[in-house]
């Protein structure tokens, strides 16, 4: 590889020479470049080593630098390698520092850059050395004032941090705003928006009586879909007050909507910029599952402002100080304003689907990881979703009133302060009282733990026993483990279906249900007394901990608590685990060349889940739905995609055929005459029973699906009926698919759809498909949106991505290296779909090792080399 790498350390950090106390920003627009003056106040860190050189990082075009009103001649300073070495500073003085930028030449969307001729910034996590040379880490926090100038008739609108203060006329074409955020905070939180753009607004009282000017600006066309982000950031804002105490702190709030960015949405102070499609909403382009994304994200970047913002991370290695926190709390957000049951069992599914294949691979870290090459790369599902599974063992651990109790603790004593992982949980142990220091290996150690258990029933004594072994395999540069802090949430379910009141033995009085189990040794054993029959386990309730439990259940068992389990989780849970290991069962039945069959257990418990008409429709689809491919593959030692793929396939022909009635009537039983969102859950049930009967040979429901694709007055049951029709190769799939492009050609977020069925299908041509739509009018490598549709869905096409030829590795790796001369952070996530090349059969193996191998050899950015690196080492 030509690029070679720069590893950063945790264990190297030092705190920075000097602090920055005010920062005075002018960005002067002009048609093809924009000029930045920074006016920086700076002073030496007294806590840190003495230094006579301001180091600063940035890679602008750098044209005046002066020193306390002496513009500094060239030996006075040295430009390296994306820094600027001032030399012999004195311990306070004014910096003044002139650069210059081509928005709409950045296409990496990092810093300044141009989108549909409006300017946008986005800098965490090292974004704003693109715009201007700063001390850009985290724990370098300063006020920020910001005056914006530009053309009057092309940026009428121009936003920044914090409260607008003042506007005026420079002269008869231009005009400037300027901003004051009084709340100091480090460089990735800056945003500044110019530019065509319609406000949707509204105000909010907190519950302290302060009123909240709230904005969300959009491009013109789509002001009428933000409504419903509108209505989220209001219930979000009322929901931290009512459970966190948590009140807004400046006069306005803004959220900017913008096409071309690299990640969902972005917290800067009082300025949040927002990927349109966490934005845009409307029930005939957004989907059931789009509206909750919506209201999920507008609450994350909302609840940043306290968890992020006035409390931020010291350095990057922190990252799941605020991301881990800040999950967890728009998951419970979501919680509150959805189905509880639906919303655990989602996350878990996410968390299973993506996190565990992480922590099963070469890139596998901790939510804190101990280094890296391109800081971009640990934005992951360990940081993000690990990290809120990590907070959430906490509140398990503590209750909810200590978990509140410490974080109010945390609050108060690092409001305004870039802290550490380490800070929050001594947070959470000094207000509770409870020992936290072997949960810090939560931080520290990479891996999904496995959770090993055995259940003894002793009638003579009246006892059951409960031996639980815990164990982490090896991740890279961490082989040996030590034992974690556990806590396991069970019940034990009685013959009557009930839960069976729970007693530790030396305790004086019987416990609730469900009781939580601090796990902490390699092997511990937990007995529970005055247990009248033998009981059937109900463990990992809630999803207590994020780990691989094992646990010896017969067939019997999993029907029984997959019908009477109070908990449901571990109900869903129940049913999950019969299909793994029907999956298990089959898979050797191929591989040994034997004719495959579904027992018919397990097409009753199926068929008992679809009559139950009193249950909620939404969690009826989840325990309908089985397990992925991608879990299946983590599944077996050595992975054989296509046979993965085949075995899947006949469970679902099976249970379509011999439960046809039940999918019929499901359907039925879900229509609805008008579009309500209460109704997303009779939807869902409606939509996965026409996916099913889809997979028959009757005309029946090849038509249902054509009629409700081309009637549908929503885009959850548009869609649905296209999901249902995508497999199949006939006019029906063919008609709907040109209807559904032609109405949708100008709508970038429904076309985003279009391009994922295209790459998802599993008819023959995917693949040709997929090469024809990179020249779609509608499609461009450049923007992330469009890249992600198409590229990451391809990726998880299993027949197609793993085409026995290899033509599917080597399509995928093309467009790595196209996408990595444009925007590095988006290739980097691309190029993780070889993360798992070691888990399949050997021709395979080599097939994407060979392809691996070839980007080893390009010029590569740091983003892809560290993955690419990573993956053949």
């Amino acid at each position: 590889m030509a690029q070679q790498p720069q590893i950063k350390y945790l264990k190297d950090y030092s705190a920075p020479a000097f602090l920055i106390d005010r920062v005075d920003l002018k960005f002067d627009i002009q048609d093809d470049i924009t000029r930045v003056q920074s006016r920086l106040v700076v002073n030496r860190n007294d806590k840190a080593a003495a230094s006579r050189e301001l180091v600063l990082s940035g890679s602008a075009r750098l044209t005046s630098l002066t020193l306390d009103g002496e513009r500094l001649a060239a030996g006075r300073y040295r430009l390296e390698d994306e820094t600027l070495v001032v030399n012999e500073v004195p311990d306070s003085f004014i910096l003044e520092v002139e650069t210059e930028l081509a928005p709409a030449a950045n296409t990496s969307l990092m810093g300044l850059y141009a989108s549909n001729g409006n300017l946008f910034t986005q800098c965490e996590p090292e974004g704003f050395r693109k715009i201007t040379y700063y001390l850009d880490r985290p724990d370098v926090m300063a006020r920020f004032t910001t005056t914006i100038i530009a053309d009057r008739q092309k940026y009428p609108i121009l936003l920044s941090n914090g409260n607008k203060v003042g506007e005026g006329l420079s002269d008869k074409k231009r005009h400037w705003v300027k901003w004051v955020d009084p709340y100091r905070k480090p460089s990735y939180l800056f945003a500044m928006v110019a530019g065509r753009l319609s406000a949707l607004k509204d105000r909010f009282v907190t519950m302290r009586g302060r009123d909240v000017a709230l904005e969300i600006w959009t491009e013109p066309a789509d002001l009428d879909k933000a409504r419903h982000a509108m209505e989220s950031l209001k219930r979000a804002m009322a929901w931290d007050e009512h459970r966190f105490g948590l009140e807004y702190d400046l006069d306005i709030y803004m959220i900017v909507a913008v096409g071309d960015f690299n990640m969902g949405a972005m917290e800067n102070k009082g300025l949040n910029v927002f990927n349109t499609k966490y934005v845009l909403a409307r029930q005939d382009t957004a989907t059931d599952t789009d509206f909750e994304g919506v209201e999920r994200v507008i609450g994350h970047e909302y609840f940043h402002n306290w968890t992020g913002n006035r409390v931020t991370c010291r350095d990057w290695f922190q990252l799941s100080l605020k991301e881990g926190l800040t999950v967890f709390r728009d998951q419970e957000f979501s919680s509150d304003m959805t189905s509880a049951a639906v919303k655990r069992i989602e996350d878990v599914k996410g968390l299973r689907a993506m996190q565990f294949p992480e922590d099963a691979g070469p890139t596998a870290h901790p939510i804190r990881p101990d280094s890296y090459i391109e800081m971009n790369n640990f934005y992951t599902m360990t940081v993000y979703e690990k990290g809120a599974e990590v907070v959430r063992m906490y509140q398990t651990l503590l209750g909810r009133d200590g978990f509140r109790k410490g974080l109010d603790l945390y609050f108060r004593r690092h409001d305004g302060h870039a802290v550490t992982c380490d800070d929050f949980r001594a947070a959470m142990a000094d207000a509770s009282g409870v020992d936290l220091d072997q949960f810090a290996l939560w931080y520290s150690q990479a891996g999904t733990p496995r959770l090993d258990v055995v259940g003894d029933y002793d009638a003579e004594a009246r006892e059951y026993r409960l031996t639980v072994r815990q164990s982490c395999p090896a991740t890279p540069g961490q082989d040996v483990k030590l034992p974690f802090h556990i806590p396991l949430a069970l019940g034990l379910v009685g013959r009557d279906g009930r839960d069976v009141p729970l007693t530790l033995a030396g305790e004086l009085e019987a416990g609730a249900g469900t009781r939580v189990l601090d796990v902490k040794a390699a092997e511990q054993t937990f007995t529970f007394v005055d247990i009248e029959s033998e009981p059937v386990p109900s463990l990992l309730r809630g999803f207590s901990a994020p780990v691989e439990l094992f646990f010896d259940w017969s067939d019997e068992a999993l029907t029984f608590l997959m019908a009477h389990d109070s908990d449901s989780f571990a109900r869903w849970e129940a049913g999950q685990t019969f299909a793994r290991r029907l999956f298990l069962r089959l898979i050797g039945d191929a591989e040994q060349g034997r004719e495959l069959a579904l027992p018919q257990g397990f097409v009753a418990a199926l068929h008992a889940i679809l009559k139950d008409h009193a249950a909620d429709p939404a969690f009826k689809s989840l325990m309908l739905a089985l397990p992925g491919e991608a879990e299946i593959l983590e599944m077996v030692t050595v992975a054989d995609p296509a046979l993965i793929h085949r075995v899947r396939e006949f469970v679902l022909a099976q249970l379509a055929l011999q439960l046809r009635a039940e999918w019929r009537e499901a359907y039925d039983l879900n229509l609805t005459r008008e579009y309500r969102p209460q109704d997303a859950g009779r939807r869902a049930l409606k939509n996965h029973a026409l996916a099913m009967l889809c997979r028959l040979a009757d005309a029946w429901p090849l038509e249902t699906a054509r009629e409700q694709c081309m009637k549908a007055d929503n885009m959850t049951d548009q869609l649905g009926a296209l999901l249902a029709l995508r497999d199949r190769d006939g006019e029906e799939r063919s008609d709907c698919l040109d209807a559904f492009s032609e109405r949708w050609a100008g709508d970038a977020l429904v076309m985003d759809k279009y391009f994922s069925l295209l790459a998802s299908s599993q008819i023959p041509c995917t693949l040709e498909h997929v090469k024809s739509a990179l020249s779609h009018p509608a499609f461009s490598l450049k923007n992330p949106n469009k890249a992600r549709a198409l590229l990451g869905a391809f990726a998880r096409n299993m027949p197609h991505f793993h085409a026995a030829d290899g033509s599917g590795y080597h399509f995928l790796a093309d467009q790595v290296l196209a996408l990595d001369a444009i925007n590095p952070q988006v290739a980097s996530r691309v190029v993780q779909a070889f993360n798992r090349w070691k888990k399949l059969e050997p021709g395979r193996q080599a097939l994407m090792k060979a392809e691996l191998e070839r980007l080893a050899a390009a010029e590569l950015s740091r983003d892809v080399y560290e993955i690419v690196s990573k993956n053949l080492e």
